[in-house]
């Protein structure tokens, strides 16, 4: 990699490669969570897309905030929302709903 490539030039948070990440979890999460049992609808389905979807929020919002500090406390608030979202997971696989390991 020349130096060159490592000055990528960050003009929106859709660059960012970390909220690449989490919104492609949480497109994942969407298609996954449309097999599950339908009386889950408004109980783990919601909750494990609401916490998936606000890890790519959180990281789209502080990017637009003024301060570095700002955008931090906002990536606080993603790394949250992903835990949150991992507890989802695990319960979703406990409760037969998914086959991860």
């Amino acid at each position: 990699m020349t130096s060159d490539q490592r000055l990528v030039k960050i003009k929106g948070f859709e660059d960012l490669e970390i909220w690449k990440e989490a919104h492609k979890l949480t497109v994942k999460i969407y298609e996954t969570t449309r097999n599950f049992p339908k009386d889950e609808l408004y109980g783990l389905i919601s909750q494990l897309r609401r916490s998936a979807s606000s890890v790519a929020a959180n990281i789209a919002e502080g990017h637009s905030r003024d301060t570095t500090k700002e955008f931090i406390k906002f990536l606080y608030n993603a790394r949250a929302s992903a835990a949150e979202t991992e507890y989802h997971l695990i319960l979703s696989r406990d409760l037969g709903y998914l086959n991860i390991g």
